[in-house]
């Protein structure tokens, strides 16, 4: 009994102490008269995203993803299936996109796809399922890839360059550097991707790593205004290391970013983020926080960016490419003005939506900067097209596009190809934690922390990736069927109809009328 005495009088002192404590202290004003009370507050609000997220939250609510947005991500990943039962959780009565599918469909023997060569890859499946248990087994399986055929597949650059390249997958991943993520994280996608095939690896603007060439995937070098990875100790463009990185079989096109959805302007990293593996990466210091600036030094005009490009493609031999956030409107019509008129410009543009993710920015320039992607798409594709210059710039798309009908959506819009990075997080496994910034991620994808990290394991998530994306594709496949196409590069704004608040139907093709083409 004087054990349990004791206990109490400790837990009695404890709290004695606290309450003096914080009604001393003048940060927190209901520290100061409810001490108690205010603390149960606090910790009410701390744990208020994880009681959101899993205890309030529907199906179909949540940001920036659903619950059902992520678990059809990880389902795909884990199980490589998509289906399910009793029907779609969609408010049908909300506004938005649909599909607008075609009364014969097209037969599954029709369909222009390559799946000759199969892929091993490692698979699920649930053997009982209960409230406290699941019994599931893994075993591997020969996996249709559903490649492009080559007459499909996407060639950029293949007028310009010594070295064009050929996609023969229409999804791949966004940019994420090397030190937003960690090491395990970038080596697991990097080998998923590689087992997938047809797909890519954007490097993101931290420059390239031993991990990102693990898997043997295709790389696309992001170069933002940091310069990581081809500058000089102070902060100088290197041609020197430029090409050395060009010489790289893996790599097979450059991209200058000039902003990102989430953050129109320079990148930040936390000097906690910065091993020193990372800083010789990038060389720069390590254990400080790193800020790109917002914009490049090396040009401040359309003529200056295009000859810089122009060096770059001539040096390297390689597709050379930009990553934009459509907003101002006219300064994107200059700029395609002057590729009609110069005959120079990009070999592709990748265009980022405002709704796009980020390792760290700051709240102002997430909500405010930056069209969504279904208005930047139609506008972009548009102007290409209305300076006659469409058919020699291919276009990526990014912006919460992480399932097959958000990617026909976007391809439909304008696209050519489509970037996935939140997506792809998932498939390692990411959580939404939304603690990207802090290198405290708790299952160890955005952090350089050892300790962390040891929760990923790269094997089992690098086939969580492979069967996401091959999960991808079989879905563009299926919608492509549906709508009458046999191809999912086929996709058009006439396969797309907008409903509104009212069941009004609008077909994309009314509310983004074509251009009328400027003559020459």
């Amino acid at each position: 009994m004087s054990v349990f005495f004791a206990i109490i009088l400790a837990i009695t002192i404890l709290i004695i102490r606290i309450m003096l404590k914080d009604k001393r202290q003048e940060s927190h004003s209901i520290l100061r008269n409810y001490p108690i009370l205010g603390k149960m507050r606090y910790i009410t609000e701390k744990m208020g995203p994880e009681l959101r997220q899993y205890l309030f939250n529907d199906d179909n609510e949540g940001k920036p993803f659903t619950r059902n947005q992520m678990e059809g991500t990880y389902i795909s990943a884990k199980y490589n299936k998509r289906l399910i039962g009793f029907g779609s959780e969609r408010d049908f009565e909300a506004p938005g996109y649909y599909l607008k599918n075609a009364m014969y469909p097209t037969q599954r023997e029709e369909m222009l796809v390559d799946n000759e060569n199969k892929v091993r890859t490692k698979v699920y499946h649930v053997d009982k399922e209960k409230l406290f248990q699941r019994k599931e087994h893994p075993s591997y399986k020969e996996a249709n890839p559903f490649y492009l055929p080559d007459e499909e597949a996407v060639v950029i650059g293949g007028d310009t360059c010594k070295h064009p390249f050929t996609v023969k997958g229409l999804v791949g991943q966004s940019a994420m550097s090397y030190g937003s993520l960690g090491e395990k994280a970038i080596t697991a996608l990097s080998t998923g991707l590689g087992l997938a095939g047809g797909a890519w690896m954007n490097t993101g603007e931290g420059g390239l790593s031993h991990h990102h060439l693990k898997g043997g995937v295709d790389i696309i070098y992001q170069i933002g205004p940091g310069l990581f990875g081809v500058r000089t100790k102070d902060g100088e463009f290197s041609w020197e290391e430029f090409k050395r990185k060009s010489e790289i079989d893996e790599v097979k096109a450059f991209e200058l970013k000039l902003a990102q959805g989430a953050k129109t302007r320079g990148g930040h990293v936390d000097g906690a983020k910065v091993t020193p593996e990372i800083a010789e990466i990038r060389n720069v210091e390590p254990w400080e926080s790193i800020d790109s600036p917002n914009r490049f030094y090396q040009f401040s005009n359309n003529e200056e960016m295009f000859e810089f490009m122009k060096e770059l493609r001539e040096v390297s031999g390689k597709p050379i490419g930009m990553k934009i956030v459509v907003g101002n409107i006219e300064q994107l019509e200059e700029m395609v003005s002057h590729m009609a008129d110069s005959r120079e410009g990009p070999d592709f543009i990748t265009v980022d939506g405002g709704e796009g993710g980020t390792g760290a920015s700051y709240q102002e320039l997430a909500d405010a900067t930056g069209l969504p992607i279904n208005s930047a798409l139609p506008v972009v594709d548009d102007m290409l097209k209305k300076y006659n210059v469409r058919d020699r710039v291919k276009v990526f798309a990014s912006g919460q596009l992480i399932s097959p009908d958000k990617v026909a959506m976007a391809l439909a819009m304008g696209a050519d190809l489509v970037n996935i990075a939140r997506g792809m997080m998932f498939s390692v496994g990411c959580i939404q934690a939304e603690i990207c910034h802090t290198n405290n991620c708790p299952v160890g994808v955005a952090t350089t922390n050892p300790d962390l990290q040891k929760a990923l394991i790269v094997e089992e998530k690098s086939f969580r990736t492979c069967n996401y994306v091959l999960s991808i594709r079989d879905g563009l496949y299926n919608l492509a069927a549906s709508v009458g196409i046999d191809c999912p590069t086929k996709f058009e704004r006439k396969h797309i109809v907008y409903r509104d608040e009212h069941g009004r139907l609008q077909s994309l093709e009314n509310i983004f009328p074509s251009a009328e083409v400027v003559k020459p």
